[in-house]
C-alpha cells in the first residue's frame, strides 16, 4: 500500500491470556518484513495484570511509538475509566523506557470532564517520570448518552498554556488543543518526534 507510518490499535481484548500483547507484536513484525521502511505505532490496551513476559514481547518487537493513553486524571478513573487503573496505565509506559530507551513513548488525556488544572499538571509529572516522550491533549467529546457528560469545553487559550507547560516540563513533543486525538497525523508528529529528539542529542 506505501504507507509510510501506520497506527496499530485495538479494543480491549480481556478474552485472552495476553490481552492481546503478541498479536501486536505479530502484526508489528509482519509489517516489518513486507515493508521495513513503514514506520509503525502502536496504541495498546493496559494489559492490566498480564504476565510481564508477555508485554516485554511486545517491546521486543520495537515498534517505533509504543502509544498507550492514561485519558484523565487519578481522581477521574473510577467513573471515566473504572476498568483500569492509573498506576497500572503509568507503570506499562515506563517499562517500555527501562526495557528499550530509544523506543518512543506517547500518551494523551482529554480535558473537560471536571478535571483541575493542577491535576492536569501532575499528570504530566507522573509521564515524565515515567519517560513519556510525547503528550497529547484534547477536548472529551461524549460519543453517546450513555457516557460521561461534558463538563465544561476548554477554552483555546487553556490548550495553549498546557502546551507551554509540558514544553518546559520536557516532553519532545505537545500536541494540546480542541480537536487533537491521539492518531491524528500521526505520521507527520513522528518525523517532528525524531527531529526533537535529534535536536536535543545535538544541544546536549
Amino acid at each position: 500500500m506505501g504507507l509510510k507510518h501506520v497506527v496499530i490499535t485495538s479494543v480491549d481484548r480481556d478474552d485472552l491470556g495476553d490481552g492481546g500483547a503478541g498479536h501486536f507484536a505479530a502484526v508489528v513484525r509482519a509489517i516489518r518484513a513486507v515493508s521495513p521502511e513503514t514506520t509503525v505505532e502502536i496504541l495498546t490496551p493496559d494489559f492490566l495484570g498480564r504476565p510481564l513476559a508477555d508485554v516485554f514481547g511486545l517491546i521486543d518487537a520495537r515498534p517505533d511509538v509504543f502509544n498507550h493513553n492514561l485519558e484523565t486524571v487519578p481522581r477521574l478513573y473510577l467513573s471515566i475509566r473504572p476498568g483500569a487503573r492509573y498506576y497500572n496505565s503509568l507503570r506499562l509506559l515506563e517499562r517500555v523506557k527501562e526495557r528499550d530507551a530509544t523506543q518512543f513513548t506517547k500518551s494523551g488525556i482529554m480535558v473537560g470532564l471536571g478535571e483541575a488544572k493542577e491535576e492536569v499538571m501532575q499528570v504530566m509529572d507522573d509521564m515524565r517520570s515515567a519517560g513519556v516522550d510525547f503528550i497529547t491533549i484534547g477536548q472529551y467529546l461524549q460519543p453517546t448518552r450513555k457516557h460521561a457528560p461534558i463538563d465544561r469545553f476548554v477554552h483555546p487559550d487553556e490548550f495553549a498554556a498546557y502546551e507551554e507547560i509540558a514544553r518546559a516540563k520536557g516532553f519532545l513533543m505537545v500536541a494540546s488543543s480542541p480537536l487533537t486525538r491521539s492518531s491524528h497525523h500521526a505520521g507527520e508528529d513522528f518525523a517532528r518526534l525524531q527531529a526533537a529528539r535529534r535536536e536535543r542529542e545535538t544541544a546536549a
